[in-house]
């Protein structure tokens, strides 16, 4: 069976970033996938399931945020032919944002999220601020 493209990049050396995961054509544009990495892969503990949870329901700002299955970044998908320099300023301001989020999390209601009681505000703070 073929790798995603995911599966081929060399998560031993791999460090906290962001990174350019793929670029697809979608008609006559061009959508980015960025590897958001908040942890060095099999060195650090993993993020916390609620932890992450809280900072996709935070960083809603964007086309696609969604937490990697190995729970040690997120991919952000953006419309255009996109390089990480590009993005880093939103990514300051979303982290910075969560970290000093305060109040209700947006969408933390049975009627709005398939697991609305799996978040962790504090947690998510934290691994934003680092």
């Amino acid at each position: 069976m073929k790798k995603i493209p995911s599966f081929t990049v060399d998560h031993i050396h791999l460090k906290r970033g962001i990174f350019v995961s793929r670029k697809d054509e979608v008609g006559n544009e061009m959508v980015t996938t960025f590897d958001i990495r908040m942890k060095e892969p099999n060195r650090e503990p993993a993020l916390g399931p609620a932890a992450i949870h809280t900072i996709e329901h935070l960083a809603d700002k964007n086309i696609y945020w969604g937490p990697m299955g190995c729970l040690t970044g997120n991919y952000l998908v953006v419309k255009g032919d996109l390089q990480s320099k590009d993005i880093a300023p939103l990514m300051t301001e979303t982290f910075r944002f969560i970290a000093d989020y305060e109040g209700e999390v947006p969408g933390a209601t049975p009627k709005d999220c398939g697991n609305y009681l799996m978040m962790n505000l504090p947690m998510a703070k934290w691994e934003a601020a680092k």
